[in-house]
């Protein structure tokens, strides 16, 4: 006793001043052993190896602290308080060292050995099953930490109930992230949550509520990239508010979020024809039409003049995208400008450019231009015939020259 005593005082002094001599300790603990190991009794041996342990752990060597732990085990007296230390300290140690498996086996003996449950107990279980791929071991555990917790009415950090939310959703088990990631949006309202309650909506297939969901968290000012703004706004067009969609959309090209490209343009588009916004889909698919290397993007601005009845605008759209090529559908195309001509009453150029579209379409596309081609011919007679009666109507209501002179 003696001897430990002045151990102790190297390793641990009275004065709070004075610095802490390992060396010299650690060379009192082996002259101790080597002098008096064979005559120690069981209760001294346990003193001798829990200062080693203290030893080891204060220089951080966990390996030799783990071999000192193992030694204490194989002391048959060992007290019951010092053997559950003993085991819950292997178990953490072997997982700082990431002996998993090792770590599993202390713990479970600890288990096995104590009448009560342990939260660090269960936590290092369920991490050590993890690191393992035993995913669907690993879960209860933490469950058991967590409510462990909870009756003890300690509060639980969001990254507690994070893990949980992750065993969830690599065991593919949506029902239960679901009502877990609801209860942590109540709880820490956080961005991350936010988006997991709209994945974990689409993992079951809600699609309506996974676009609620990521509305409503874009409402909250928590939606701050490309993807998200591209999916929410596209998505309003499945649940019929293609409108509300262009407005995310906008905003997120407002905001430099969505780049100004090609296809996040021609999607704003597309939600503006879906809801029959044409007036506001002009200038997106202008933009559209200048960037694209094909002549789609024009076809697409043409039509939509066409159907605001710009019909010289509509043609000229169809003009250029004729002219740049590389078109998904000529003869389709052709055959706009065709129709867009003739209500210029340009009949000669309407009937060119169907002809164009009979020789460019399969054919059914070449039998609805030459069906065209017939309405263009009776459709220019039947003009003819009115500039004519129109002609005679203005020569039969001549007026007679005036009698005062």
């Amino acid at each position: 006793m003696r001897a430990i005593s002045s151990i102790q005082e190297l390793m641990t002094p009275e004065d709070e001043d004075d610095e802490p001599d390992l060396p010299a300790a650690k060379e009192g603990l082996d002259e101790l052993r080597e002098r008096r190991w064979n005559r120690m009794n069981d209760f001294e041996k346990q003193t001798l190896l829990n200062f080693y342990t203290n030893y080891w752990l204060t220089l951080e060597n966990y390996p030799e602290a783990i071999l000192t732990f193992e030694e204490l085990l194989t002391i048959e007296e060992l007290r019951e308080d010092t053997r559950l230390r003993t085991l819950k300290s292997l178990g953490q140690l072997t997982a700082a060292e990431e002996r998993w498996r090792d770590s599993i086996q202390y713990y479970d003996l600890w288990r096995g050995v104590s009448l009560e449950e342990d939260d660090i107990v269960y936590r290092g279980l369920s991490y050590a099953h993890y690191q393992v791929d035993e995913l669907a071991e690993a879960m209860p555990y933490w469950v058991s930490y967590m409510e462990m917790l909870l009756d003890r009415g300690e509060v639980l950090d969001r990254d507690d109930y994070a893990y949980l939310n992750g065993l969830y959703f690599q065991l593919e088990d949506f029902e239960s992230a679901l009502d877990l990631t609801k209860t942590m949006v109540l709880l820490f309202d956080d961005q991350i949550d936010w988006m997991n309650l709209s994945a974990v909506y689409a993992s079951v297939d809600d699609e309506e509520r996974r676009i609620r969901s990521l509305n409503l968290a874009y409402l909250k000012g928590m939606v701050d990239d490309e993807n998200r703004y591209l999916n929410l706004g596209q998505s309003m067009g499945g649940i019929d508010v293609p409108l509300s969609g262009t407005k995310i959309l906008e905003d997120g090209l407002g905001q430099s979020i969505i780049e100004n490209t090609e296809e996040n343009l021609t999607s704003l588009t597309q939600m503006y024809l879906i809801g029959s916004d044409f007036e506001n889909a002009l200038e997106p698919a202008r933009q559209v039409a200048e960037l694209s290397e094909s002549g789609d993007g024009y076809d697409t601005y043409g039509y939509i003049h066409y159907v605001l009845h710009n019909y010289q605008e509509a043609a000229d759209a169809f003009q250029m995208a004729i002219d740049k090529g590389n078109l998904s559908n000529r003869s389709d195309t052709l055959l706009f400008l065709a129709r867009s001509l003739i209500e210029l009453d340009d009949f000669d150029g309407a009937r060119e450019a169907a002809t164009d579209s009979a020789d460019a379409g399969d054919e059914n596309e070449s039998r609805s231009a030459n069906d065209y081609i017939g309405f263009i011919n009776s459709t220019q007679e039947r003009f003819n015939i009115i500039e004519e009666r129109k002609a005679d109507a203005i020569d039969f209501y001549r007026p007679y020259p005036s009698l005062i002179d």
